[in-house]
């Protein structure tokens, strides 16, 4: 049953009114930005609501690589890939009530910063950082790229490398001129635009299989006619191997499965998936730097619990659709051997990548195609805009800042951008690797990475805020022992691939038969394990290293306030905190108590707005005005229109703030303020955490029974 639809007028101008809708918001959010500080660039100024926030948090994970990699899961082995949706539902409230608070508390903007002031030294910092952008580049970049070529392909046979090029180069603009705000504000348009999208496609397809009970009895019987497709192309030919390939499997209505399940081992998933997903969630950039820039932890954690309730969803949006592709087009997603995929979609690994846009072609009317091929270049976007933006913040503030000690703000802000151009021209290096990329479950490849590499990370942050016992030589060597066990074992995945089912699998036991899940577990406990026993060997941390980056020194703050401030009438929660007034002026809180974070852990001070942060002598911190050359050489005043103009649009203020002094006691105020919640605000939050955590549960039972 091939597809015939192809996009027509009314589709195409869907799509361009996107276009024009998401370059407004981000023009108009480039203007009404504080782009020219590091915390109003990478952190948004800590302006935003939760709502911005929650939709962020999930237009940001929901990328083209989970349209095109979840409903080909879903095509090819059923629910069990919406475990990893519910599993996120439950860590996005570890992130809100765990780690976010110390995040807040040490005041850090990067997630390789707060490594370094929680354990001290380079190492750990370099290394996570370098482990961050690595994986960008190979589990979310190239990923992202292939899903979006392949969409492009199925639905407008454009020239793939000018569709991509062209996307990469929309993106990068939006991110570059914008920063986070910009991409904050378009996410939160896409998240609707997504979600409607994409309920317009479920609607439409339960119904043309009646309902859901009958799209779970068609499943099931969701097979290829092996003998019309060999009747139509002679040349092919089927092995009896291949029929565990084309027949849906015995669970596939089902999330946890059994031990030694292939797709999903509840063992393993709740034991080595689940903790290696803690990376993504509680520690990724992407993720974390979404939240940081709520402004205040009660918009943090109303973030979490939004975008937690928007996770349910991309089993009923996604998943579910790619199982009725399966049931439409059983003779291609199925497809009965290698060659018969590569006639079909190119792949001899397999076709369920196709599943979802060949759903679009099918069932959606005119105007509404345009509509999903609008939600797919939505995907993409704000996929690549928070890789862009979040990869430029950690390369500037982790790397950079460590390799020249003495930074400018401008500088900082403008390396941020030019990184950002590199990350472009990488992207389109890489598309011609990522056409010839081949996979049967394209959302299993990108697991399956990263389950060999981040393990080890999510243990150490773990320990990190629960432990204040851990040190940096535990937290080293434990680190180091996972990763190269962990890298052992993706080599040897890649040395020995899976053959094809028309081929004997001759792998080793221990990769044919051990579960990358399994190993994930392994590599989780063992790391934890070597830092704890290494720690208890060595000296213990300092207690200014522990005093603000665990949840030992938070409570003990909490503890201290409580005492020493009863009668203090608590603080209007919603009242924008990113700023504290002195003499008149505005300075921005947040970039002061990152400063003095800064100096308290030896690295060289970085003003924001083109100052230099100094010890005052009443202890507190002065803000100088610092004069300074700008990358052209000269002061921008002097220059013409044009460098002018460059300015404007880099978002540089034409006058700096004058001299300014915060006091160590407003640092801790303005902390006191991020981290406050009023009784009723905290019975809310308290009562949506318990219900989104009860409905995540809730979800795993009755679907796994």
């Amino acid at each position: 049953m091939a597809t015939t639809a192809t996009m027509e007028a009314a589709d195409i101008a869907v799509v361009a009114v996107y276009f024009i809708l998401v370059l407004v918001v981000g023009i108009l959010a480039m203007w009404k930005a504080n782009r020219n500080t590091v915390s109003g660039y990478f952190l948004a100024g800590r302006s935003m609501n939760w709502a911005a926030v929650g939709a962020s948090l999930f237009v940001s994970n929901i990328g083209s690589e989970h349209f095109i990699g979840l409903a080909g899961s879903g095509a090819s082995s059923g629910l069990s890939v919406a475990a990893w949706e519910f599993n996120a539902l439950l860590l996005l409230q570890l992130l809100g009530w765990m780690f976010i608070p110390v995040y807040i508390h040490s005041g850090v903007f990067t997630m390789p910063e707060y490594l370094s002031k929680r354990y001290g030294g380079r190492r750990l910092k370099v290394y996570f950082a370098a482990l961050s952008l690595v994986l960008y580049i190979f589990t979310k970049l190239s990923v992202d790229l292939y899903a979006g070529a392949l969409f492009i392909q199925e639905s407008l046979g454009w020239n793939l490398y000018l569709s991509i090029i062209l996307l990469i180069a929309m993106t990068a603009l939006l991110t570059v001129t914008g920063g986070l705000v910009a991409v904050i504000y378009t996410d939160t348009v896409q998240a609707f635009l997504m979600i409607a999208g994409a309920l317009c496609l479920t609607g439409i397809s339960l119904f043309k299989v009646g309902g859901l009970e009958g799209m779970k009895t068609k499943y099931m019987e969701a097979t290829p006619n092996i003998t019309a497709i060999l009747l139509s192309s002679p040349n092919l030919t089927y092995s009896e191997s291949c029929h565990h390939h084309i027949t849906p499997k015995p669970d596939s209505l089902k999330i946890l499965r059994g031990p030694r399940d292939p797709d999903l081992p509840w063992p393993g998933f709740l034991l080595g998936q689940t903790p290696a997903s803690i990376w993504y969630w509680c520690t990724d950039q992407v993720i974390v730097q979404r939240v940081l820039a709520a402004k205040n932890i009660a918009h943090a954690k109303g973030s979490t619990i939004m975008a937690g309730f928007l996770k349910i969803l991309p089993m009923f949006i996604i998943v579910i659709p790619g199982m009725i592709s399966r049931i439409f087009f059983a003779d291609e997603l199925a497809c009965i051997s290698p060659e018969h995929c590569m006639e079909v979609c190119g792949s001899a690994s397999g076709c369920s990548n196709v599943a979802y846009p060949r759903l679009v072609m099918s069932v959606m009317p005119v105007g509404l195609r345009g509509l999903m091929m609008a939600v797919m270049i939505a995907a993409l976007m704000s996929d690549l805009d928070s890789i862009f933006n979040s990869a430029s913040t950690i390369f500037t503030l982790d790397i950079y800042k460590m390799l020249r000690k003495q930074v400018s703000s401008r500088e900082l802000v403008i390396v941020g951008r030019l990184f950002v151009v590199v990350m472009v021209i990488i992207s389109i290096a890489w598309v011609p690797v990522i056409i010839e990329m081949q996979g049967g479950q394209m959302f299993y490849y990108i697991q399956e990475v990263s389950d060999y590499l981040t393990p080890p990370v999510a243990a150490l942050f773990l320990l990190g805020v629960l432990c204040h016992r851990c040190n940096e030589t535990g937290a080293f060597w434990g680190g180091m022992v996972g990763f190269i066990l962990g890298a052992l074992r993706l080599l040897l995945a890649f040395v020995y691939r899976e053959p094809h089912c028309s081929q004997p699998d001759t792998r080793p036991s221990f990769i044919r038969d051990v579960h990358f899940m399994y190993v994930a577990a392994i590599l989780f406990w063992v790391s934890a394990l070597v830092t704890i026993i290494v720690s208890l060997c060595t000296p213990p941390p300092r207690k200014e290293q522990i005093r603000t980056t665990t949840l030992w020194g938070l409570n003990k703050r909490n503890l201290k306030q409580e005492e020493g401030k009863k009668s203090e009438e608590d603080f209007n929660i919603l009242k924008p905190l990113n700023h504290v007034t002195r003499d008149g002026n505005k300075i921005n809180g947040i970039e002061a108590n990152h400063e003095s974070a800064h100096q308290s852990n030896g690295h060289a001070s970085t003003n924001i707005d083109t100052k230099t942060v100094e010890k005052a002598e009443n202890g507190g911190v002065r803000v100088l005005e610092e004069e300074e050359e700008d990358c052209f050489g000269g002061g921008a005043a002097e220059g013409g229109r044009c460098i002018k103009v460059l300015e404007w649009f880099c978002g540089f203020q034409e006058k700096p703030s004058k001299v300014q002094v915060i006091t160590a006691q407003e640092q801790e105020k303005i902390v006191d303020e991020l981290l406050r919640e009023p009784l009723h605000t905290k019975i809310i939050l308290n009562i949506g955490l318990v219900v989104i955590c009860s409905v995540g549960v809730f979800l795993f039972i009755f679907f796994s029974v």
